[in-house]
């Protein structure tokens, strides 16, 4: 059975008062509910409080990118075994912004991917189109690249530990969602093009849609067949918000 998430992306928010009341807030909504299956992705700086709140709650957490590299002169950066200092589960890797801000291709993507795996990690590989990209009709395109660049450095069996989140770039921080059908549509290809490479693979892979979910939408984007959870930017700022949506997802 396919295990199921949802995971919010703080970005670059937060300071320790407000973060404090921001999980003490989350887990007491989450009490009760499965464990393994909500997690936050937060700025670097906060992993050692965060790790202290969240230790022994059902709620684990990550990182939002981390280096190729494992140690060397790379000034700024940080290593998966720094991560694993801070018992960290998750670690984004691919994100959309980190691709458009920070010229991050698929093959830095991949490498960031096969780090995070050789240290124990998770994985959170996004993937997705632009609106222009869209417009051209060439979504499909656009992720079998981003899939495939991991796939064939890694080997389709690595997916077995690892999440996949679709976020069409043109929902993110728009305001705009696809409809629950796009997304359906988008996840299913995803699942296919998988199952290509390994069809009991694809079976299991845990797929997230990662384009502005919010306590509103949450619970028709989670009931498709494919969507498996969300990776959640701005909700997950908001307790409230978050909890709700975690609680479409366990519903």
């Amino acid at each position: 059975m396919r295990k199921r998430l949802v995971i919010g992306n703080w970005k670059m928010h937060g300071c320790l008062v407000e973060n404090e009341k921001l999980l003490d807030s989350i887990v007491a909504g989450l009490d009760g509910l499965p464990a393994n299956q909500f997690a936050v992705c937060v700025p670097y700086p906060y992993l050692p409080s965060v790790q202290n709140t969240l230790k022994n709650t059902n709620v684990s957490w990550g990182a939002q990118n981390v280096s190729q590299y494992e140690k060397g002169a790379y000034t700024g950066e940080v290593s998966v075994s720094m991560l694993n200092d801070f018992g960290c589960t998750y670690v984004i890797v691919g994100h959309s912004e980190r691709r458009a801000l920070y010229g991050e291709d698929n093959d830095i993507v991949a490498e960031k991917y096969m780090a995070a795996q050789r240290a124990g990690l998770i994985p959170i590989l996004c993937v997705g189109e632009t609106l222009e990209q869209r417009d051209e009709e060439i979504t499909e395109q656009i992720i079998q690249e981003q899939l495939m660049a991991v796939i064939n450095k890694a080997g389709v069996g690595s997916l077995s530990k690892a999440v996949i989140a679709y976020e069409p770039v043109w929902a993110i921080g728009t305001g705009k969602t696809a409809t629950p059908e796009q997304a359906q549509e988008v996840h299913v290809f995803i699942r296919s093009s998988v199952g290509m490479q390994g069809n009991n693979i694809a079976k299991e892979l845990t797929i997230l849609y990662g384009g502005s979910v919010k306590a509103n939408n949450a619970s028709e984007l989670f009931a498709m067949p494919d969507i498996d959870g969300g990776l959640i930017g701005g909700a997950s700022l908001a307790a409230s918000d978050f909890v709700a949506i975690c609680n479409a997802l366990s519903n």
